[in-house]
C-alpha cells in the first residue's frame, strides 16, 4: 500500500495573508491608538517571517 505524499507548505504563508489584511486595515484607520496597534502587529509578523526563513535556510546563521 502506497501512502499519499503531502504537499509541502511554507510556514510564512499565513503571515503573508495576515500582513496584507492588516496593511489594508491600516489604510482605513484614522485613530492614532489603533494605528499604533496595527503597526506593532505588522512588525511582529515581519519578525516572525524573518525567523521562519532563517530557521529554514540552508546556511543557518546568527541574526544580524
Amino acid at each position: 500500500m502506497h501512502r499519499k505524499r503531502s504537499i509541502p507548505h511554507k510556514f510564512d504563508e499565513p503571515f503573508s495573508a495576515e500582513k496584507a489584511r492588516l496593511e489594508e486595515q491600516l489604510k482605513k484607520t484614522s485613530q492614532e491608538q489603533q494605528r499604533g496597534l496595527i503597526e506593532r502587529k505588522l512588525h511582529e509578523i515581519e519578525t516572525a517571517v524573518r525567523i521562519v526563513r532563517w530557521l529554514g535556510s540552508a546556511e543557518l546563521q546568527a541574526p544580524k
